[in-house]
């Protein structure tokens, strides 16, 4: 009989890890909730950040912020750089978003979440001099199937005939900005459908790559942290990501230069974040296809979370109950 503790056993130090991050997106969802729907983000972001960085502060790992608000001087919670933690186990590559999606959550509107994503120290790419990135985002039957360099069409040809079925059934996802105008055209003028997307490319990505999603894929220009992040949730579900530097102006163009950044190559997952050992969390801010939101009843708030790990290729539910008088 074939022993699995060895096989196993490096991975549970990786698995307490995420459900100790859990709590501090569950954190981040719940301080959230007073501002729902009341048109401030701004208020709803701090909050959020408060608690993440709090529990953060409980973590037994060293995590160095990759990807977080900004730089120090413009953000002295999560700023880019900043190392977190108990300084006790694991060196590990963090990004940090409170809320993806402020102005979804100062609206009341779907698919706020509240994320971290994890990786090996040295691993995650810092791309934080280039604000956007183009991208596309496809479940395991896009794996060398779609290319981003392709046009539009051709890719929903060739995943409709992976997944063996009409590209009038083809359903891609996309940010509804100006910038996308010919990109939507594109896409319906090939047969498929869209599914507009005010904010959140996270969870669009990542809905894109779930086998039992509505979507089929993800495409368009969204935050180049919003990319990285994504990778590290691709890794577990066996998905397809690409990535290119969208630099906004020659200005940035050149900053991502002298940073190391190539701004002509496309990025594909492992350039993303390298290896498996990848973790990431999330918990619903409001309701969406990924995870319900932050739910409030009588004494009672109730949150939705997932847990992805590369290494093992999982994802998990978890369902949690906060009393309020401990929370709000």
């Amino acid at each position: 009989m074939v022993s699995l503790t060895a096989d196993l056993s490096p991975l549970r130090p990786d698995r307490n890890l995420a459900m100790e991050l859990v709590r501090a997106t569950e954190a981040a969802a719940i301080r959230a909730v007073p501002f729902i729907g009341r048109g401030a983000k701004e208020a709803a972001d701090g909050a959020a950040v408060d608690a993440m960085r709090a529990f953060l502060g409980t973590v037994d790992f060293q995590g160095r912020v990759v990807i977080g608000e900004g730089e120090k001087d413009n953000a002295p919670m999560l700023f880019n750089g900043e190392v977190v933690g108990t300084g006790r186990g694991p060196l590990c590559d963090i990004a940090v978003d409170p809320i993806d999606g402020t102005s979804l959550t100062a609206a009341g509107r779907q698919n706020a979440l509240s994320v971290i994503a994890v990786s090996d120290r040295g691993t995650m790419l810092d791309a934080s001099t280039v604000f956007y990135m183009d991208k596309l985002v496809t479940g395991p039957a896009g794996v060398g199937v779609v290319d981003i360099r392709l046009p539009i069409g051709e890719n929903i040809r060739k995943l409709a005939g992976a997944l063996d079925k009409p590209v009038d059934e083809i359903v891609v996802s996309v940010l509804n900005r100006p910038r996308h105008e010919q990109l939507i055209q594109e896409i319906r003028d090939a047969g498929a459908g869209t599914r507009l997307m005010s904010d959140g490319d996270v969870a669009g990505g990542i809905n894109a790559a779930r086998h039992d999603a509505r979507t089929d894929m993800c495409v368009g220009v969204g935050g180049s942290p919003e990319g990285i992040v994504t990778a590290c949730a691709i890794k577990a579900l066996g998905g397809h990501i690409q990535g290119r530097l969208w630099p906004r102006d020659d200005d940035e163009r050149q900053r991502g230069i002298d940073a190391g950044l190539d701004m002509d190559r496309v990025y594909e997952a492992d350039d993303l974040v390298q290896g498996n050992n990848t973790i990431f969390v999330a918990t619903g801010v409001t309701d969406g296809q990924l995870v319900a939101g932050v739910r409030r009843e009588r004494g009672y708030v109730y949150t939705e979370s997932v847990v992805l790990r590369g290494a093992s290729g999982t994802l998990r539910r978890i369902a949690s109950e906060h009393l309020v008088s401990k929370w709000l």
